[in-house]
């Protein structure tokens, strides 16, 4: 498929690489409030701090001074330019799309004319806070299609699958502090695109964090972007985690899970069980202390 090639490695915040993988985020960079649809140029989704709350945001470098952006009030359109054959190679089975078949692809390799969506973990912040690294999960995807993610060397190594919308399990990934990374994202049909994300990491202080939000695609040129914006996620997720587009952090800190509640009120009654049987136990041991003593002080036979 063309633009499809050349897995671009870890990039520094502090060394420019070739195709615009270099980039230095500054801390100061501010979260845009408009309603934004994004159709060209360079876009990432990354970990941030809001108001010291751990979440998942798009990071907009579309403009000469790039902005965070809330997922709900951006739509990251797709247009027509994104269309290509899928190829007559057995490699791009997993695809599970006939060859010669039309898709919309989001590049690995930039294309001008298409939205170009990565990630990164270089916010100065999460940076500093994180230990290694943080681990996307896709939670799961509903659209007309299938989506597919996917990273390509340009040395013909085979494709390197990370997430696939038709298989029911989330799809965990693993990336490094300080990496900005771009890949393959592959629709099979037009329409919207809802994408659930669950952003996690374990900081140096031993708190574990955790996010999710939910991207808005609007593929092929006739897709409403007003309906992509007033489209509800449902995907389900872990039975653990904040729901989707939810900001709130993950402390690590269970006390307040129903599990964790109802083993407390159980606890609760065992010790309270405990105290009742003690107090029986010792009120019969002093009723049985009476009887013996009054026995002893009694004359047999009723004699004086």
């Amino acid at each position: 498929m063309v633009a499809l090639a050349a897995v671009p490695a870890p990039a520094s915040a502090e060394q420019p690489t070739p195709g615009g993988l270099g980039q230095s985020i500054a801390a100061d960079q501010p979260l845009a409030t408009d309603r934004a649809t994004l159709t060209t140029g360079h876009v990432d989704i990354g970990p941030r701090y809001v108001d010291n709350q751990w979440t998942l945001l798009i990071h907009d470098g579309t403009q000469a001074q790039p902005v965070w952006r809330s997922p709900d009030e951006t739509v990251l359109r797709v247009s027509d330019a994104a269309s290509q054959a899928v190829p007559e190679d057995p490699a791009y089975a997993f695809l599970g799309v006939d060859a010669g078949k039309r898709v919309h692809v989001v590049p690995q390799v930039q294309n001008q004319d298409v939205v170009w969506l990565g990630w990164n973990t270089q916010d100065p912040r999460v940076m500093r806070t994180i230990d290694r690294g943080v681990t996307l999960h896709l939670l799961g995807v509903r659209g007309p299609g299938t989506l597919t993610t996917f990273l390509q060397s340009g040395n013909f190594a085979p494709p390197q699958v990370l997430w696939r919308s038709a298989e029911p399990a989330a799809k965990p990934f693993w990336v490094e502090v300080n990496t900005h990374t771009h890949a393959n994202w592959v629709f099979t049909e037009p329409g919207v695109y809802l994408v659930t994300i669950q952003v996690s990491a374990d900081l140096v202080s031993g708190e574990k964090v955790s996010a999710t939000r939910t991207l808005r695609f609007a593929v092929g040129d006739v897709t409403s972007t007003d309906e992509a914006f007033a489209a509800t996620a449902d995907v389900p997720g872990p039975a653990d985690q904040a729901p989707a587009g939810d900001e709130r952090t993950g402390s690590g800190d269970p006390s307040g899970s129903p599990g964790t509640l109802l083993l407390t009120a159980l606890i609760g009654i065992a010790a309270l069980l405990a105290v009742a049987l003690v107090v029986v136990l010792t009120r019969g041991a002093a009723a049985k202390r009476r009887a013996e003593r009054e026995r002893t002080a009694s004359p047999p036979d009723g004699r004086s």
